[in-house]
């Protein structure tokens, strides 16, 4: 299995850091992590183990954990051990912690937007590759919920998928006969025009329909259709500014690449104590 830890500190400190090793006098230390700017935390338990894995001998103290809200000034992590290990692991604990903090205060921008409704917001699977797992947790730590992992936990059948021309019926028949072999697992069909909505909520064995970058009258129509028979997720050209909107129509879901993949890392800074 990936550890992105291990990943991480094997291409920055590689072989040894050559600073700590011949710069950095060897004594006993203590720090604090902390946020420059307000922020939802996540990745603060990351960050911590990324100390310990530098060197048992740290003490690592987790003073606000992720899903906390930060303002400017605020401990996430206290840490004390051998002055050159506490070096050796800021950079790759900051990096962690920024760019995760950074998912879950954008996704919480986005719960707020979308708040008074019944919507969730999801997160989609433009992850950064090694890194999915902490960034779906990140989603998750700033009030949204997460989408499928992968391939292999829920099927999408996408517009890619039946551009070989696969009939209706045929969509059926395969549908009934992943359910049979897969009782337990979602099925979600893209569909990108109402004629489309339509057959998909005549079929069997339809869990979710997945409304692709369809208008505001389009996603009040579906929901109008469905009349919760089938969940509904809306997806496209979701931004902060249009979520409220899409969320107001009455659609179950929003999913939002952007959480993960346009999130802007939050500012955080080790002191020495």
């Amino acid at each position: 299995m990936h550890d992105p830890i291990t990943h991480a500190l094997a291409e920055d400190v590689g072989p040894g850091d050559l600073t700590a090793r011949y710069f950095v006098e060897n004594r006993p230390a203590s720090a604090r992590v902390f946020a420059k700017e307000p922020a939802v935390a996540a990745g603060v338990e990351t960050a911590a183990e990324v100390f310990r894995r530098v060197n048992p001998d740290i003490q690592v103290q987790v003073e606000r954990p992720s899903g906390t809200h930060l303002t400017p000034g605020d401990t996430v992590l206290k840490v004390a051990g051998p002055l050159p290990s506490l070096l050796t692991a800021e950079r790759v604990a900051l990096n962690f912690l920024q760019h995760l903090s950074g998912i879950a205060t954008l996704t919480s921008r986005f719960v707020a937007a979308a708040a008074g409704t019944k919507t969730r917001i999801l997160d989609t699977r433009k992850t950064v590759p090694g890194l999915r797992l902490l960034e779906k947790a990140a989603v998750v730590s700033g009030g949204g919920t997460n989408h499928r992992m992968g391939l292999y936990d829920m099927v999408m059948v996408k517009d890619n998928h039946l551009a070989s021309g696969t009939s209706p019926a045929q969509l059926q028949e395969a549908i009934l006969r992943f359910k049979k072999d897969h009782p337990g697992i979602r099925i979600e069909l893209e569909a990108d025009r109402m004629d489309q909505v339509r057959d998909f909520l005549k079929m069997e064995g339809v869990d979710v329909i997945l409304l692709d970058n369809m208008s505001l009258e389009e996603l009040r129509e579906a929901v109008r259709l469905s009349s919760g028979k089938t969940l509904l997720e809306a997806s496209g050209g979701v931004t902060l500014e249009t979520v409220g909107a899409i969320a107001a129509t009455g659609v179950d879901f929003i999913s939002s690449g952007a959480l993960t993949h346009s999130a802007r890392s939050i500012d955080f800074s080790m002191e020495l104590l």
